[in-house]
């Protein structure tokens, strides 16, 4: 089974990697800002809506192929890879997750592997394809 789709929105420019830390008790408390709170709701919040009803979670290994298509402005041209942050495996991280609490795998561990792009774009959006490995 594959499954492939083109979410129309502004990517978060935010990560995983930016929550934060306070000392509760003399021990550290990891916390998600509210910014990576409204993030991950956004990416929960349009990935549902591209989950078919009917489907299992995956339970064997996929593959993962993300387009991340941040908006290109005028200094970028439609379709040239972007090098700048954030980084590509901040960013898959957030998605992942995201798509394990909407129910797309059992688990994101069974993504064994991972295509990752980020591109300037006339339409921005993530592109995303899970296939099932053989």
């Amino acid at each position: 089974m594959m499954i492939d789709f083109f979410m129309a929105i502004n990517p978060p420019t935010i990560t995983h990697q930016e929550h934060k830390v306070a000392i509760v008790n003399g021990k550290p408390v990891f916390y998600e800002t509210p910014e990576l709170k409204r993030a991950r709701q956004k990416l929960i919040g349009h990935l549902c809506k591209y989950k078919p009803e009917d489907m299992e979670p995956y339970q064997k290994g996929v593959r993962l192929v993300t387009k991340w298509c941040f908006p290109q402005g005028e200094k970028h041209k439609d379709g040239e890879y972007r090098t700048t942050k954030p980084d590509t495996d901040n960013l898959q991280k957030l998605l992942k997750d995201c798509m394990t609490t909407v129910g797309f795998w059992k688990d994101d561990a069974l993504v064994a592997s991972e295509i990752v792009e980020k591109f300037w774009a006339r339409i921005p959006g993530i592109y995303i394809k899970i296939e099932e490995l053989p």
